[in-house]
């Protein structure tokens, strides 16, 4: 555990210290003195370490002009049927802003879902894929079990373009166990009814303390998953379209909130230790120190989108043209003008 716990003002500090260096050298724009047309935002709730920026955006949103900053969590309801992912919460109206895994994206882009609009990619890697010791590649997955939560789920969405990407196809290879719930799939590989699970961190942590499975795929490592973005973030359409001033200051925060995670992880696991995110410290630190935040930097989240998109169009889980359905669910007009203030 951190050795004390840091204050507010320390965190307002410290975030606002990383926001101004970030304009170092960089006029102020007349959009970025323009006050919000809104100023309340809603932000999608999800208890997950590699999301950290989620949560430390909060004060720079207030900065931004934002007074009500609130965190809808996704219930169960949302999360069954056609909420089965965390931009469930944009689609039944409770939030205007969530974080997303990027293969479970495509589907939802294809059905036609015109309440969500991609605005900039939160970072890669993240997740790693397990085998058993019956598997010691992708092609050995070719008539294996797999457990997943549920179809059109992240697990589910993901494995399958892993599978795609080496010519298995997904829906007539494997075997998919559906348990219904996040921990069911990983309770079954470890007591051995399954040979693959995608583990989300810090389920890999686990997994290694225990000695149990092999890792097949680390997308913070592997290409070419490590060259794509892992998470990306989702607006509200009706809310993009409504208040653009008030949009691009969430990306904004967005983006600083990724600095300090990348510049600072000792800070930013701190964070995550006080709010009761991720009470281990140490486990925090080491997720923060892998995953590499300054992704959006460096790469475009188009280039994700279209990578995911080919890869479950060619076992046809989705009949789209991946260009199609990036020119439909996409907004980059945030992202390419903050990527030339915050000098990217």
């Amino acid at each position: 555990m951190p050795e004390r716990e840091m204050t507010r003002r320390e965190f307002i500090a410290v975030t606002s210290t990383i926001a101004m260096a970030s304009l170092l050298g960089c006029p102020r724009t007349a959009a970025a003195d323009q006050s919000p047309e809104i100023t309340r935002v809603r932000m999608g709730h999800l208890r997950a370490i590699c999301t950290a920026p989620l949560y430390l955006a909060e004060d720079m949103l207030r900065l931004e002009g934002f007074s009500q900053v609130e965190y809808a969590e996704m219930s169960a309801a949302m999360s069954a049927a056609n909420f089965l992912s965390p931009s469930g919460v944009i689609l039944a109206g409770k939030a205007d802003f969530s974080v997303e895994t990027a293969p479970v994206l495509i589907p939802q882009l294809e059905a036609g879902q015109e309440k969500l609009v991609v605005l900039g990619g939160l970072h890669a890697g993240c997740y790693e894929l397990f085998g058993s010791d019956r598997v010691r590649t992708m092609l050995d997955l070719k008539g294996k079990a797999i457990g997943i939560r549920t179809f059109g789920a992240h697990d589910h969405v993901f494995i399958a373009s892993m599978l795609a990407y080496v010519g298995v196809e997904p829906n007539k290879d494997v075997t998919w166990i559906e348990t219904g719930t996040l921990e069911g799939p990983m309770r079954l590989f470890i007591d051995g009814a399954t040979d693959a699970f995608l583990g989300f961190a810090p389920q890999p942590r686990d997994l290694r303390e225990q000695g149990i499975g092999h890792v097949l795929i680390n997308t913070s490592q592997d290409r070419p998953w490590s060259r794509n973005f892992c998470c990306l973030l989702v607006g509200s359409r009706d809310f993009v379209n409504k208040y653009p001033v008030s949009t691009k200051k969430v990306l904004r925060s967005f983006l600083k909130a990724s600095d300090i995670c990348s510049e600072q992880p000792e800070f930013a696991a701190r964070y995550l230790a006080q709010q009761g995110f991720e009470p281990r410290y140490e486990v925090g630190l080491e997720v923060l120190k892998t995953l590499p935040y300054d992704w959006w930097r460096i790469a475009h989240p188009k280039d994700t989108l279209r990578f995911y998109a080919l890869r479950l169009h060619e076992v046809d889980m989705i009949k789209t043209p991946p260009n199609d359905l990036i020119a439909r669910g996409t907004d980059w007009r945030f992202l390419n003008e903050l990527k030339k203030e915050l000098k990217a």
